[in-house]
């Protein structure tokens, strides 16, 4: 994440997901930590395998470890898939897709490398695209992507905590068995 990202506002809200304030994102991830609204997209190809990004050396939170298509925070009031969508062009370079809302995970997570604090109102959102649908990573952002069958990367997670972000066990249990089955 650029420093300039750093800046930007994100929404803070209470434990029942309402708005009760903003803040910067660099004073948003700095120990304790404020609760705010973030999202996590999901991206599944028609073999039912998730897009998995190893993110940037770069990145202030968490950098190196595999994670979910893409993340981001919302602007105060700014719809969730909208900056979704948003973030998916910067990052990965795709055109606004569909995505589905699977639910939200609420999680905490200190990065032991960078001292940063996550504590996020996380929507976890879905949306398909073939798994050679042209991509053109942010090498800022991303150091490499794979597709795997989701199986894989929940077992992957369970012998390898440390190889990957913390949030994504809790983003990858709103796939559910209807959501799975739409994969």
């Amino acid at each position: 994440m650029t420093a300039d990202r750093e800046a930007h506002l994100v929404e803070l809200v209470d434990d029942g997901g309402y708005p009760v304030g903003q803040a910067t994102v660099d004073a948003a991830h700095r120990a304790p930590g404020m609760l705010h609204r973030a999202f996590s997209v999901l991206l599944a190809d028609p073999d039912g395998r998730v897009l998995l990004q190893r993110r940037a050396a770069v990145k202030t939170r968490f950098p190196l470890r595999w994670g979910n298509a893409c993340c981001g925070h919302p602007a105060p009031g700014q719809p969730v898939t909208e900056a979704a969508n948003a973030r998916l062009g910067e990052e990965l370079g795709v055109a606004p897709l569909p995505l589905t809302e699977l639910g939200v995970h609420v999680y905490r997570a200190e990065d032991p490398v960078t001292g940063r604090v996550e504590v996020e109102y996380d929507h976890v959102l879905l949306g398909h695209v073939d798994a050679d649908h042209p991509m053109s990573p942010d090498p800022a952002e991303v150091a490499e992507l794979r597709w795997v069958p989701l199986d894989e990367a929940r077992a992957g997670i369970g012998a390898r905590p440390d190889d990957y972000a913390p949030w994504l066990v809790g983003v990858l249990e709103k796939l559910n068995l209807d959501s799975q089955q739409a994969l």
